[in-house]
Order: C-alpha cells, then structure tokens, then sequence
C-alpha cells in the first residue's frame, strides 16, 4: 500500500485537474451582423466628406476594434447596392459575406468596393436578416448604418418579431448620418439611435458590445395563486404594446420542466401590458423592460373551477346542449357561457350564474375558492308533450306556491311538440288560431317530475 501511495496521490491529482477543466464554461460567442445602407442618397456631401465615406470610415472603425476579440465572428449584408435608382428595387438586399472565421478582410473589400447605387428597403433587409444568423446558441446582433428612411412602404418595426425569434439581441444598433430630426423619430420602434456626429457614439456602442456582450431581454410572467406561488398556468396570455396600442405577442403560458414560469424572449423597445385570458380576465401593471435583463411580471390570479351537473334522463341526455351564463356577483356583464357536466377555472370570487334551463335557474353569490371545485346540482328535466288538433298560439307557464304565474316559453304552430322541463307545476295556455275570440283560450294544468314523461292533450 506504501508503494503505490505516490501513484494514487499523482492520479487524484490528474483527475482534480480534469475535474477543473471540465467546469470551465467556454465564452459564448458574440455573431454581428452589419447591415450597410448602398443607396443613392448616400453619395450626399456629409461635411468634408460624402455620406458613403463617412459610413465606410465609421464601419472601419468598428469592425477593427470588435475584430480584436477572438470570440467574435462577423457578416455583412448590403442593400441599394446592385439595382440603380431610379426605378431601384425594394428586394435589392443580399448577404455578401456570412459569418465565419478569419472573413474580416473579404468584409472590409466588399464595403471598400460599395458604390451609392438604389434605394433603400429596410424593412426587407431586416427581415431577411433574421436568416442570416445560423442559431440562438451565439449572442446574435445587428448593426445597421444609413442616411435613410424606409422607401419601400415597409414598416421597420414589423421586421422585429422575426428577428427575436431568431434569437437576434434587439433593440440593433442604428448608426444614422445626416438625418433630419423627423427621420430619426421613425427608427424609435427600430433600435437604439447613434447619430454618426456623436463624438461619444463609437465608444458607446463598442462599450455595451464589449462589457455587457449583449444578453437577452426576457420576461417571466408570474400567475400567482393566494399564497404569491407563480403556480398558475395553461392560460393564454396577450402582451400589448401601451403606446402603440396594439398586441406584440400571444402566448398560452407554460410552466418549464423545473415547475418555473417559461422564459419569453421578447422586444424591449415597448412599454407593456400583460393581459391573462383567466375568466375574468386579469392584466399586469405597465412594465417597462430593461434592456439585456430579465424582468419578472406578477398577476395575481388565484383559481377555483365551477361545475352545474345533472344526471342523464331516461328518455335523452337532457344535460346536452344546456349552457348556463356566469357573471360576476352583483354585474349583469356575462364573463362566460358554459356547457352543464363541464369543469372550467374561475378566478376566485363570488358569482351570479343563470342556466338556460327550461324554466331559467338562477343561483347569486356561489363562491369560488382556491384549488376547489363549487359543485352545483340541478334535478334532471322531465318531458313534456303536447298535442294539438291544428295551429294556433300558447305558451307554458310555471306555477308557483303563491298562484303566481312565470312565463317559460311559447308554443309553436306544430301539431306534436316536446319540452324538456324542471320539476314543478305548470300552465299550458292555447288557443286555435281558426277561432278569432280570447274566450276560446284552453288551459291545461300538470305537473312535470325528473325523468318521467308527462303528455297534455288539447281538443277543442
């Protein structure tokens, strides 16, 4: 044993020193895509220089300084750089150089080579750049420099969607050169804003690129049940933009394999408002996000479920097709219809419902609780049948103990006709329409029990 110590001393310390390299995370790498503006308007005088000489001298600058980071890999895409303008063409975009390794040189000669040739489609370009980024494994960004505006009819903020999805950092850089005020508002639902004049404008964008390497923003919405748990979920949910006015995403919430609220990876451009289609609906606070963070949202949203059941009748299933309305205690607003047998999740609280039975049942202030399921039962329906000699009008009405009559429903002009009703005690009224004369009015009274079958005949 005394011999073979320095052999198991030197392998332990062989399998310490592997055991620490495995730890090591190697770096993420960071994928950048530059998108060049080669539209005409870029041969205009931009002080000394033109337009396109300042972007090329910009675009220089950037690419060798980030270059220097061994972790980074680069691609180039142009647009307005092969059709003249005019007519110029809206699909004028291409990738020139993908990513890959050691291309910074074939980058620099296509920008070198680039001419002010079309117009400018900035929309398409982005879209299309989404295909450019091979996964969402890499730290995905891009970089547009221009002097323009979209001339395509495209809406730039359209394009960002596709671009999140593909896992692309947003908001992208915008490196704008001689735009007016005016043309600068329009890239606020685009990205991030650098005016080339900017003198601190380089170090900038260079500094978040660098320091921060671009990390996601994302969102968790929490649905929280009565002891502040985010354990609510399977519930769809609606992301609206406040200022805009209008939905960016629509999910149907999902717990993750750890029992956790999903991770979305969403534009931080917009302020939010988070709207969860419980019954009734529950909504978020305005969120605004920060870039490159992740950004909790909670919504209280504690759940019980309702059900009204009755059984199957003898004759039919007397439950089919039977609904009853719910709406909040005390608010003739309905929240939901729902089907009789059925089992569906409320937000806890206290509820009017009215079921559409023959005649109406209405039940006030039936209380949900959390995790619980409020079981109504209703006796099941009786079948009524009614005949009639020819056509005429009546209707069926439900007798109460203090010789109150309540109208249920009227009759047809058939000859046969079947009525499914609750237990109690009911008036049939009718009169042959061939008889012009209130006197010729017929009653009927009977009594309708659960299951069984009643038959009320009329002669006249």
């Amino acid at each position: 044993m005394t011999k073979n110590s320095p052999i198991l001393i030197f392998l332990l310390f062989c399998f310490s020193i592997h055991a620490q390299q495995v730890k090591r995370v190697p770096p993420k790498q960071t994928r950048i895509l530059f998108v060049f503006d080669a539209s005409k308007s870029m041969s205009a005088q931009f002080g000394s220089i033109t337009r396109m000489d300042c972007a090329k001298n910009l675009f220089y600058r950037f690419i060798d300084s980030l270059g220097k980071d061994k972790n980074v890999q680069f691609a180039l895409r142009m647009y307005g750089h092969t059709v003249a303008y005019p007519p110029g063409d809206c699909k004028d975009s291409k990738l020139v150089v993908p990513f890959g390794a050691d291309n910074i040189s074939a980058i620099k000669q296509k920008v070198s080579e680039a001419q002010p040739t079309g117009i400018t489609p900035i929309e398409h370009s982005l879209t299309e750049s989404a295909n450019d980024f091979s996964d969402k494994k890499a730290n995905n960004i891009v970089i547009i420099i221009t002097d323009g505006i979209e001339e395509c009819d495209g809406d730039p903020c359209h394009a960002r969607q596709k671009l999140v999805e593909k896992g692309i950092t947003f908001k992208p850089f915008i490196i704008g050169i001689g735009l007016t005020p005016e043309q600068i508002k329009t890239f606020e639902c685009v990205g991030t804003f650098y005016d080339a004049e900017d003198q601190q404008m380089f170090s900038n964008i260079s500094n978040i690129i660098q320091e921060q390497k671009m990390n996601k923003t994302t969102m968790q919405v929490n649905l929280l049940d009565i002891y502040s748990k985010p354990s609510e979920t399977n519930v769809n949910m609606t992301l609206y933009d406040v200022k805009r006015n209008e939905y960016k995403y629509n999910y149907i919430h999902t717990l993750n394999y750890q029992n956790n609220p999903d991770t979305l990876y969403v534009d931080e451009y917009p302020t939010y408002k988070v709207i969860a289609h419980t019954i009734p609906p529950v909504e978020s606070k305005d969120v605004k996000l920060s870039g490159g963070k992740h950004t909790v949202v909670p919504i209280d949203a504690p759940q019980g479920t309702l059900t009204v059941t009755r059984p199957m009748g003898i004759y039919n299933n007397y439950s089919e097709g039977v609904k009853f309305i719910v709406r909040k205690n005390g608010d003739m607003n309905t929240i939901h219809v729902q089907s009789l047998n059925t089992i569906e999740k409320y937000i806890i609280g206290n509820y009017d419902i009215e079921i559409l039975t023959l005649p109406r049942i209405n039940i006030n202030k039936i209380e949900i609780w959390y995790g619980r399921t409020k079981t109504i039962e209703i006796p099941n329906a009786g079948s009524l049948q009614l005949k009639l000699p020819e056509a005429g009008d009546g209707c069926i009405l439900l007798k109460h103990k203090d010789e109150k009559l309540e109208w249920v429903c009227n009759l047809s002009s058939q000859k046969l006709q079947t009525f499914n009703l609750q237990p109690g005690n009911y008036v049939a009224a009718w009169r042959a329409k061939s008889l012009k004369g209130s006197i010729y009015t017929i009653e009927k009274q009977f009594s309708i029990s659960s299951d069984r079958q009643t038959v009320v005949e009329f002669n006249k």
